[in-house]
């Protein structure tokens, strides 16, 4: 008998928070209406990408930076609630963002 036998055991009527279900780490991002505006830019010769428009939390925006930047392996930044991402990836990420549910608008380019 494991100890999560005993404890059904001791408290019968106690429903378990973990279920089997485990959302993934991105899932409990507030989705939007608006679209997120993916535009590109050149600052001092280098190719950017400039995601805004987010109106959630910051936490959760700063999250999705992160998970952006680590599924592209490329440096990136989130200042002044704008995630900006080094190169080209414009297509990528709008495929990415399609895939978690948000709706996004590509703009210049």
């Amino acid at each position: 008998m494991d100890l999560q036998d005993q404890l059904k055991n001791l408290f019968p009527d106690h429903v378990s928070e973990n279920d089997d279900s485990n959302d993934k780490e991105g899932s409990n991002i507030w989705l939007q209406d608006d679209p997120i505006i993916c535009k590109y830019e050149k600052r001092k010769g280098k190719p950017i990408t400039i995601l805004e428009g987010y109106t959630g939390a910051t936490e959760d925006f700063k999250q999705l930076a992160k998970e952006l930047k680590t599924t592209l392996s490329v440096g990136g930044s989130f200042k002044d609630d704008k995630i900006i991402i080094q190169g080209d990836y414009r297509d990528k990420i709008m495929e990415i963002l399609k895939d978690k549910g948000f709706a996004v608008k590509r703009v210049g380019g």
